[in-house]
């Protein structure tokens, strides 16, 4: 079969590898979609959270067929549209152990969930980096049509919050600098596009808001300016999630607004325990993630999908497409 490898520190190949053949826990799938995250370009360059080894290949966004099953498999069969979780214990699918792109991939019965019949292989493989934006909005507390929403920043992530804000029926307005990023923010729901970068952005929040700032504030950015800026706009009593991640930046802060507006802050990482819940979310609800994938490679393209993601700062999600068969 065909697969994508990282095979050193910027290096990568179409390479053809075995069939993996499934042991007693594990299935066959067939890849269908497979999305490009940063974390593929940090592994790619040689940088990860947890120890790895070349050669190894990537994808861990993902959605696909199941083709053949091990002997204790019990839930699953041949045919089963399925996504899988990433983060198992020690291993992380796609990093420590090899991933979806590939023509076809094993998976543990245990890390899968069925795909509903009305989502897309498209949108399967979106439900992994939605999920972190719909868990955000989880532990927002309550989060519904009553809420004015204020998403800072629109990476994947971020776009993902607003689609799943809007599916819960909040106000959304997004700030983004990027005429691109603020037109596809608005195709998935959202009310208004504001830049932060402008002078008087305070101010336009508060009229994007009636006056009362945003009753959750979801930081998205990663930068530690825009951390500090979720305390201005909040409305008194509000909810800030702070997703971006930024390890040892600083920013100057008006920490007396906590205590002044009564707010509430937490910070959250990826999206544990939200899987069957976000599937039901997606299927239920109408939400159409599709617009976030940017451009579509078929495997055999594969090195020209790493190669946009790589120049091209234009692309929001860069998918790789398969329709293998055994």
């Amino acid at each position: 079969m065909r697969a994508l490898q990282f095979t050193g520190p910027d290096q990568f190949h179409l390479n053809e590898v075995p069939v993996p053949e499934p042991g007693p826990d594990e299935v066959l799938v067939a890849s269908r979609s497979i999305g490009i995250c940063h974390s593929d370009i940090e592994l790619l360059a040689g940088r990860y959270i947890i120890p790895f080894a070349y050669p190894v290949i990537p994808g861990h966004e993902w959605s696909g067929e199941v083709v053949r099953v091990g002997r204790d498999v019990k839930g699953l069969g041949v045919g089963d549209r399925v996504v899988g979780e990433c983060v198992i214990g020690d291993d992380h699918f796609g990093f420590s152990i090899s991933g979806a792109a590939a023509e076809f991939f094993l998976a543990k019965e245990a890390w899968l969930h069925r795909l509903p019949d009305n989502l897309s292989w498209t949108q399967g493989a979106l439900v992994e980096p939605f999920s972190c934006g719909y868990y955000a909005t989880v532990r927002a507390d309550n989060l519904d049509a009553s809420d004015t929403v204020l998403v800072l920043g629109t990476g994947p992530i971020g776009l993902g919050v607003v689609a799943a804000s809007v599916g819960r029926g909040a106000k959304v307005v997004v700030a983004e600098p990027s005429a691109d990023r603020g037109e596809l923010a608005m195709r998935l729901g959202a009310d208004e596009v504001l830049d932060p970068t402008a002078e008087g952005f305070v101010g336009a929040v508060q009229e994007a808001t009636d006056g009362d700032g945003a009753s959750v504030v979801f930081e998205a950015s990663g930068k530690p300016a825009a951390m500090a800026t979720a305390l201005e706009v909040a409305a008194f009593r509000a909810r800030i999630v702070y997703i971006g991640i930024d390890v040892g930046g600083s920013a100057p802060a008006k920490l007396g607004l906590f205590q002044s507006k009564e707010l509430q802050a937490r910070g959250i990482i990826g999206s544990p325990g939200v899987w069957p819940q976000t599937l039901r979310f997606l299927s239920r609800s109408g939400v159409d993630l599709s617009p976030l994938v940017t451009s579509s490679h078929e495997l055999a393209e594969s090195e020209k999908a790493i190669t946009a993601v790589l120049e091209d700062r234009s692309q929001v999600k860069v998918h790789i497409t398969s329709s293998a068969r055994l």
